[in-house]
């Protein structure tokens, strides 16, 4: 067997933290190629006594793969990231786990195809296999829903080391195109945050890209028309992105980018068009003319993307998600941002950083629509007796929301504030952002006041029955649960992992 065990002290540190958090530094860093290289490694691992944690494009910040002690081992999927096959007439496509959703994405876009869901915003890292363990947010999910929905089959190495495949990817003599046969074993490994086996293969369905998109943005005065004008087009199922800032984020979002990037943006809406150069060429200069002073710096905006196989279909579901907005006083002004964002889906991830270099670290919670509003105020009462801490410590709170589907609506506060950057940061972020930005020291009391707001939160999520994505070590799973559906869980793990060596600690397991 190739030598698959890799790690300095300094590279097994680095994967041993993540956005938010360190843990104990692991034990090695395990990098297969293949399924079959991957079962030798867990029987190798077992025989040692070590436990492993799945880590892919390393964007968590729930504590996802961070080791619990000193006998974890991480196991690195970067060298696991080729594309085995698409298939153009059956319509699926299968993927190493590894591979990143920026580079299926452009593969299939070669052949004019697409997956449903097709992406977080940090795609260019963020993988296939961390996406279906953890759930995506955001390209197709407020049409097709999250990642996982878009998954057909995976093969998975349990913590045994034996190879299992779902879906008709388990058939004798089939091929792995449809999910739905018996029990949906593939649904059982999906958001499974890696604690109940190893995914090494995904086979996504694909469908055509649609030829024709327009885009659309309002400002709202108050948080509650922004709040329920995004639900009520969410629950039309017309947009495949719906999505909104609040004025603190959208100023950050404004202050961020430098001229280079604008100039860079600029281009990608030009080139990108689907219709063309000619509307590339005027879809550029509205974004030009407009610049970044379009947007009032104390109102909400919300962002709509539509799509279609002709213009006549998308200009019939704009029209319709128009008048819904309008209904809500919301105003409508340029569509800068969804056009830039969706011409430049997948770029580099300085976002992990704020503007002038502080950290950075989001906490999510998907509710249901009509539970929308009461939750974003109960946050936002939260933020306001918290406003002299976070004044005096130079924390910067906002919020992202987006819409999943016709029934979750996620809110997503964020934080920014002075504190000094880890390794990660470092080799995530690009260079030259890295260079203009500022040095901060230690700041615990700062963190301590992020923490103690994102306690709040939970709180508030799980008094509002919130479901999250890659929970980790984070989210209140187990503590959710009523008896005897943890004792169903309880006994999944114990039947697939009962030495409790796969990911251990992750899922509340």
């Amino acid at each position: 067997m190739r030598d698959t065990e890799t790690g300095t002290l300094e590279q097994r540190e680095l994967y041993s933290q993540d956005i938010w958090a360190k843990g104990e530094t692991a034990a090695a860093i395990l990098s297969p190629q293949s399924t079959e290289e991957l079962s030798d490694i867990v029987k190798t691992a077992n025989a040692r006594g070590l436990s492993i944690n799945p880590r892919g494009g390393g964007m968590s910040y729930t504590k996802g793969y961070i080791p619990e002690n000193g006998t974890t081992a991480i196991l690195d999927f970067s060298g696991m990231n080729r594309i085995i096959e698409i298939n153009e007439e059956d319509m699926y496509v299968t993927v190493q786990a590894g591979c990143t959703w920026k580079t299926l994405y452009e593969a299939l876009g070669e052949k004019g195809l697409r997956t449903p869901f097709w992406g977080p915003l940090s795609g260019i890292s963020s993988t296939i296999g961390g996406g279906l363990s953890q759930n995506n947010a955001f390209f197709g999910g407020s049409l097709y829903d999250t990642s996982t929905a878009s998954a057909l089959s995976v093969t998975v190495v349990l913590a045994d080391g034996t190879i299992v495949k779902t879906g008709t990817g388990g058939t004798k003599n089939a091929k792995p195109f449809y999910r739905h046969f018996g029990p949906d074993l593939t649904g059982l490994f999906m958001g499974d945050t890696g604690a109940l086996g190893y995914k090494t293969e995904a086979t996504l369905r694909l469908i055509p890209v649609p030829e024709h998109e327009d885009w659309a943005s309002f400002e709202c005065d108050s948080h509650a028309g922004w709040i329920t004008a995004l639900k009520e087009m969410g629950r039309l199922g017309l947009a495949c992105e719906l999505f909104g800032f609040d004025p603190n984020l959208q100023r950050v979002r404004m202050e961020r980018a430098g001229l280079a990037a604008d100039i860079r943006t600029l281009g990608n809406v030009i080139t990108k068009q689907k219709s063309g150069l000619v509307r590339g060429l005027k879809e550029g200069a509205r974004v030009a003319m407009a610049g970044r002073g379009f947007m009032d710096a104390t109102a909400y905006s919300l962002h709509i993307v539509v799509e279609g196989h002709s213009s006549a279909e998308v200009g019939a579901k704009m029209t319709t998600l128009k008048t819904v907005a309008h209904r809500f006083e919301a105003r409508e002004i340029e569509n800068s941002i969804p056009k830039i964002i969706r011409a430049n889906p997948f770029t580099p991830l300085n976002n992990i950083l704020g503007p002038r270099g502080e950290r950075w670290v989001p906490i999510h919670g998907i509710v249901a629509m009509s539970d929308a509003l009461t939750c974003f105020e109960g946050i936002h009462e939260l933020f306001n007796t918290m406003q002299g801490e976070f004044d005096s410590h130079g924390v910067t709170p906002g919020f992202l929301t987006t819409i999943l589907g016709t029934t979750g609506y996620l809110i997503e506060p964020v934080f920014i504030w002075p504190e000094e950057i880890w390794p990660i940061h470092k080799v995530t972020v690009d260079p030259g952002t890295l260079r203009r930005a500022t040095t901060f020291d230690k700041n615990p009391d700062a963190t301590a006041v992020v923490l103690k707001a994102r306690r709040g939160i939970l709180d508030i999520f799980t008094a509002h029955g919130a479901a999250h994505f890659q929970i980790g070590r984070t989210y209140p799973y187990r503590e959710t649960r009523d008896d005897n559906t943890w004792k169903l869980i309880r006994g999944i793990k114990s039947l697939l992992d009962p030495e409790r060596r796969v990911n251990p600690g992750s899922l509340g397991l």
